[in-house]
């Protein structure tokens, strides 16, 4: 322990990595992560714009869309300077602070978009087993309380996390694994008492995108049920075509937060390029393809699309 102690400090600063395992990686990596940040702002300013000006998308699960491209937003612009920097400028090191704030953004928005993510099952939930009673349900103000309330479940989850590592000695290094800054993977590189931070990683994990995920199973098994319960063969494929948009986010925003946990797990065994490439996937797939997603499954997004270029137009 003396030993640890004796060559244990703060740093001032750590190393970003991006995909140094691969030659040139920054000649097209660059070009290709600046155009998917662009889709994503475009994409997700888009449908905020378009929810809140147009009156055919005054509904629940419209607003749910808009806060979902917020946090996905957030999301962005938190990794938007470190990223861009590693891979266009070539710039790996990031101050010890602005990398606490960076992960504090990254994994609130992240719990946020969770939250939202199970908001949205319910919203699909009550829209099939009940449509008549879909708006008094869900009204606006109950649909704001639920966007908050994901919102200050987030902030207070993760605000302990830059905490917990600030008071942390750092023995094994400077570099991370990503081009951004992770809670995982900051805290490997610390010594000494690391059992609250990994047990706390742990809760988080369990207590956000774990519940989350859970409940937003159990809603598709309830809406499953309701729409056995619809008479008709074209009725229930009605219905069900409305969940398909959602599903499938779900499943980009899981799928590789779930690969990402494991690889955390066992990354003794896997390579780090896997790691990087997983952990850009991650960050940068589900915000860009959420607005892509719903655009094109969504008639009334398209329509509200079409009539705001031709105003822009005239």
């Amino acid at each position: 322990m003396s030993e640890i102690n004796s060559t244990a400090f703060q740093p001032s600063l750590f190393i970003l990595t991006g995909l140094r395992g691969l030659v040139g990686s920054r000649l097209w990596l660059g070009p290709l992560l600046s155009l998917m940040y662009i889709i994503t702002m475009v994409g997700n300013c888009t449908v905020i714009y378009l929810v809140s000006t147009e009156r055919s998308l005054q509904e629940p699960q419209y607003h749910f869309m808009s806060m979902l491209a917020g946090a996905d937003i957030i999301l962005s612009v938190s990794t938007l300077l470190s990223v861009l920097k590693v891979f266009i400028l070539g710039f790996y090191e990031i101050a010890f602070d602005s990398c606490l704030t960076q992960l504090f953004f990254i994994h609130t928005s992240s719990s946020t978009g969770s939250g939202i993510l199970l908001a949205m099952a319910f919203d699909r939930f009550v829209a099939i087993s009940n449509p008549l009673q879909y708006t008094a349900i869900l009204t606006s103000s109950r649909v704001t309380k639920m966007g908050l309330a994901a919102l200050l479940r987030g902030i207070a989850l993760m605000t302990p996390l830059p905490i917990l590592l600030k008071r942390l000695p750092f023995c094994k290094g400077q570099t991370l694994s990503y081009s951004y800054c992770l809670h995982p993977n900051v805290m490997k590189l610390a010594c000494g008492q690391v059992k609250v931070n990994i047990l706390y990683g742990l809760v988080l994990v369990i207590f956000s995108f774990g519940v989350d995920f859970l409940f937003i199973a159990v809603s598709y098994v309830l809406i499953f049920q309701a729409v056995l319960g619809i008479a008709s063969k074209e009725g229930q494929l009605k219905a069900l075509n409305t969940c398909l948009s959602h599903i499938f986010i779900v499943f980009i925003y899981y799928g590789p937060l779930l690969a990402k946990t494991v690889m955390h797990r066992i990354s003794l065994r896997s390579s780090p390029i896997a790691h990087a490439v997983l952990g850009n996937i991650y960050l940068f797939m589900p915000p860009m393809l959420n607005p892509i997603v719903y655009s094109l499954k969504n008639k009334q997004i398209r329509a509200a699309l079409r009539k705001s270029c031709k105003i822009q137009r005239k």
